[in-house]
């Protein structure tokens, strides 16, 4: 399904449902009050300016952070209360690829790739070699399952992450800053991998990015969170919110336009 076609089509269940979400260091509250859905096939950005709690929602999304107070229900399942159980069924359904990509620095890509494999399923040695090559395939990898991490670009070592991310034909895919640290050229290739494995897979993407031309290309629909309110203050279609947005903050984010004599409202 293209793009447009998603956009067009009539509305879904959310495959993802935040509702109320409080989440505090300690004492501090950093998001309050958040709520959004997330449908089945979308793009969703979630983005906003330094501090504003950005990498914290993703880690409460995954499972790595439980609320304070609030739901985060992943295809059906309440993930807010941790229970093991339910926490292994989520982890079997979401894959994510961090912002360093995290692979093991002692482990060929075929091995990095083959851990999330051999863990949860009990594939022959073929059978686990031919899914590896073929994950790395898909991209752009085909031919460095010898290679270590240290052996290959910044872009690449993205896209092995990817990779292992996708290992277990996941339902959800998470990206924190997938174009962190790369230049323009690689981060624009990048950028149209997610949109094919979008658009070839129907894989529900959820990325936390601050890089406005990543988000404007990608992107479906976006959430934008503020370090001052701590809740989300602009939600639609990226475009849209850059040239219409009633609020002057969401306007001069979307346009990099630096501070105004005008208060943010």
């Amino acid at each position: 399904m293209g793009r447009m076609a998603l956009l067009n089509a009539s509305p879904k269940e959310p495959i993802i449902q935040v509702r109320d979400l409080v989440a505090k260091y300690d004492e501090e509250t950093i998001l309050e009050g958040i709520s959004f859905d997330v449908y089945e096939g979308e793009i969703f950005v979630i983005l906003g300016g330094s501090g504003c709690g950005k990498s914290t929602l993703l880690k409460h999304l995954v499972g790595l952070y439980q609320p304070h107070s609030g739901q985060i229900i992943i295809d059906g399942e309440d993930i807010s209360e941790r229970n093991p159980e339910t926490l292994m069924k989520v982890l079997r359904k979401i894959g994510v690829l961090y912002q360093s990509g995290a692979l093991l620095g002692s482990m060929t890509l075929a091995e990095n790739v083959a851990l999330p494999i051999g863990e949860y399923t009990d594939l022959s040695t073929e059978s686990l070699s031919l899914l590896v090559k073929i994950k790395l395939n898909i991209v752009g990898l085909e031919g460095y399952e010898n290679h270590l991490p240290s052996e290959l670009s910044g872009g690449m070592k993205k896209r092995a992450g990817l990779a292992r991310a996708m290992a277990l034909n996941p339902k959800i895919l998470f990206f924190d800053e997938p174009s962190a640290g790369l230049d323009p050229v690689t981060s624009a290739g990048i950028d149209h991998l997610i949109i094919q494995l979008n658009q070839s897979l129907g894989t529900t993407m959820v990325i936390v990015t601050h890089e406005l031309q990543s988000i404007l290309t990608v992107a479906h629909r976006v959430i934008m969170l503020d370090k001052d309110t701590k809740g989300i203050i602009a939600e639609g279609d990226p475009k849209r919110l850059r040239d219409h947005s009633p609020d002057p903050f969401v306007r001069r984010f979307f346009n990099r336009e630096p501070e105004a004599a005008t208060a943010k409202t």
